[in-house]
């Protein structure tokens, strides 16, 4: 084991007395108020609203129900095209059996079809959906809060 030397503290020379009025003393900053938004700038809830959706009154049953209808009207398009889609394809290989035996690279065409071109529109699909779904709800919050 070691012996532990004591540490070394150097001395800072002080400032010469002829420099004293050259250096700048540090100043305290000025205080600042930070103010992230005031109580006009706030939107005010309606609490009517809330309190008809809460009590669950014809009011507030009106505007639940014509959220679900608007989002049940757009769920059943979206259906549609969906079944209309995947609907149509053994249908297009029945009427056209050319279509379906047709090979490209020893893969049948009908599994192209199914493995590259119903994936990405099912996603895209899906993608619109949620977007139209979320801004429905999001038009709904609003409107109640305003």
């Amino acid at each position: 084991m070691r012996p532990v030397r004591p540490a070394t503290v150097e001395r800072v020379p002080r400032t010469p007395t002829h420099m004293k009025g050259e250096v700048d003393q540090p100043t305290k900053p000025k205080r600042q108020r930070v103010v992230l938004g005031g109580p006009e700038g706030m939107p005010v809830p309606s609490l009517r609203s809330r309190m008809e959706l809460a009590e669950q009154t014809s009011w507030g049953e009106m505007l639940i129900r014509d959220l679900i209808n608007a989002l049940l009207r757009w769920s059943t398009g979206f259906a549609a095209i969906i079944v209309l889609l995947l609907g149509g394809l053994p249908l297009l290989f029945w009427l056209l059996p050319d279509v379906a035996s047709f090979t490209v690279v020893g893969v049948p065409m009908a599994w192209l079809i199914l493995g590259v071109f119903v994936s990405p529109v099912l996603f895209v699909l899906g993608i619109s959906y949620e977007r139209l779904s979320e801004r429905h709800e999001r038009e709904f919050v609003d409107m109640i809060e305003s």
